[in-house]
């Protein structure tokens, strides 16, 4: 049986081709893509020797069966072709087609997922002679692999090997790698904050590889949701479409583009609606609004507008209020608020503790979501969760049509709500647990932990978020003892005469 560690020790055989060579923010979409071949050629593999088997070999009837299946790869497309012709001057090229043939064979699901890579690029892999041993030494390290089916020991195996690996490349592509993936255990709670529903519409406008989509999808075990998604960067939106397939989530809409300036999520004339909404939006974005600025019509001296106004957003996100150029967090925020059911709709969101104290246009816009009574909790998480950066997050939930319009604070960021790892902090199931229970339990008070605000004590708070305004963590520092202190400097004044006189009678013997 082939395990998730045969999977993970493999992918990291095949990171050895490429370190020196090719920096791991680039060379990931490689090695993801020669594994995402491998699984569907194994796949194939498979099925079509259980149709030869069950048709007796009657070739016109095993071709109508694989007709029907997930995907369809033809012989040339396979791994086991690309193998065989690891030694061709041309495999680079070679590989490219079988790609290019994949997505055209199974354009419905893979229309363009592999137009951002080129295992024929002279930049990634320089000269021919070069690139030939990499994509060589790429080939032979997969080769021993099997991916089929009936040979895993689980069936979730190659998505869960595929996000491990990603969350290794962000690991160790650092602040760049951070931009595609959310910790797991981040998206857990997310999630579960977020309680997913049969039949529930599942949004992320700023997808990444798709693993708080994923998660949110699996909240509901008969997978009787819909999983949409809109990311920017075209060889992440790749990855999240691979992402989604390997978990079986074929039916999920994954489009690409800018969120802001080019929405996707367009029903109609009108802004689709989802239940659920979760996302990890990039943090402060700087020139967020670049895209409306540029499609911005010039007066009548010719010249662009410079500054984003709401009336530039024909879909009328902004009519809160515009926020601040250089950080993006409000503009995501409307975004999903204006994409969520009006009447069960309900949103996490990963943002910094800045959009929780900030003012001008931000403290306006946040004024907004209380009054109109959008905001439902605020959690602090605790610092050093993500990649890339050190900085504590915290996590705001929304919901549409509220009964209640007080708003829950928890303080899950104190020391005993979080394991200290060698290079970042870690969610364990029980703070999961804690932080959850808190959420749904609602209590008025827990200890330093959480607080239950009317919509008053923040108006008394001119609309301030900030935690430590409304749960208290000051830990009392113990009486010290004057007296005791006194004696103790008292016994160590004396402890320092004895040795110092014990040096000066061993320097006289010395005749120092």
């Amino acid at each position: 049986m082939t395990t998730r560690s045969d999977i993970e020790r493999v992918l990291w055989k095949a990171c050895d081709s490429f370190r020196g060579k090719i920096d791991s923010s680039r060379y990931k979409d490689y090695i993801l893509s020669m594994l995402f071949v491998k699984y569907l050629s194994d796949v194939t593999k498979e099925k079509r020797a259980q149709y030869m088997e069950q048709y007796n070999g009657e070739e016109r009837r095993v071709k109508r069966a694989m007709s029907r299946e997930r995907f369809s790869i033809d012989e040339q497309s396979t791994f086991d072709f690309l193998y065989e012709n690891r030694n061709d001057n041309e495999i680079g090229q070679k590989i490219n087609v079988a790609l290019s043939r994949i997505e055209e064979h199974n354009s419905g699901k893979l229309r363009n997922v592999f137009r951002a890579i080129d295992f024929n690029s002279q930049v990634d892999f320089g000269d021919v002679k070069e690139k030939n041993s990499t994509l060589r030494n790429l080939l032979e390290d997969f080769h021993d692999l099997d991916l089929r089916p009936s040979q895993l020991d689980s069936s979730d195996i190659i998505g869960d090997a595929y996000e491990y690996m990603i969350a290794n490349f962000a690991s160790d592509a650092g602040k760049k790698g951070g931009e595609f993936f959310t910790p797991s255990r981040v998206s857990e709670l997310v999630a579960r904050l977020v309680a997913p529903k049969e039949n529930d519409r599942i949004y992320d406008p700023t997808c990444g590889s798709g693993g708080l989509l994923l998660k949110a999808y699996k909240k509901v075990p008969s997978g009787k949701v819909a999983v949409y998604g809109q990311e920017l960067n075209a060889q992440t939106w790749a990855l999240c479409t691979m992402n989604m397939f390997l978990h079986g989530v074929d039916d999920a809409r994954i489009w690409q583009g800018d969120t802001l300036s080019n929405p996707q999520n367009i029903e109609g004339d009108k802004l689709m609606k989802f239940q659920v909404v979760v996302a990890n939006p990039p943090f402060s974005l700087d020139k967020w609004d670049s895209g409306f600025l540029s499609d911005a019509e010039s007066d009548a001296n010719g010249k662009k507008q410079e500054k984003m106004t709401a009336s530039l957003d024909v879909w009328k996100r902004f009519d809160w209020g515009v926020p601040p150029s250089s950080k993006g967090d409000y503009a995501f925020v409307l975004h999903m608020l204006n994409s969520l059911d009006a009447e069960s709709g309900r949103m996490a969101v990963v943002l910094p503790h800045g959009v929780l104290f900030r003012g001008a246009s931000e403290g306006k816009i946040r004024k907004q979501l209380i009054e109109m009574n959008l905001l439902d909790a605020v959690i602090s998480l605790p610092a050093n969760l993500f990649y890339g950066t050190g900085i504590p997050a915290c996590i705001l939930v929304f919901k549409k049509n509220r009964a209640r319009d007080d708003v829950l604070f928890i303080d899950a960021s104190g020391e005993g709500n979080y394991e200290k790892g060698k290079n970042r902090n870690i969610l364990r199931d029980s703070d999961i647990e804690k932080i959850v229970a808190t959420y749904e339990a609602r209590a008025e008070k827990v200890d330093k932990y959480s607080y239950l605000a009317t919509k008053d004590e923040i108006r008394e708070n001119d609309y301030n978020l900030n935690i430590p305004r409304y749960v208290d963590t000051f830990e009392e520092e113990k009486m010290i003892d004057i007296d005791e202190v006194k004696q103790n400097i008292a016994n160590i004044e004396a402890e320092i005469a004895e040795v110092q006189a014990q040096m000066k009678k061993y320097m006289e013997e010395l005749g120092l």
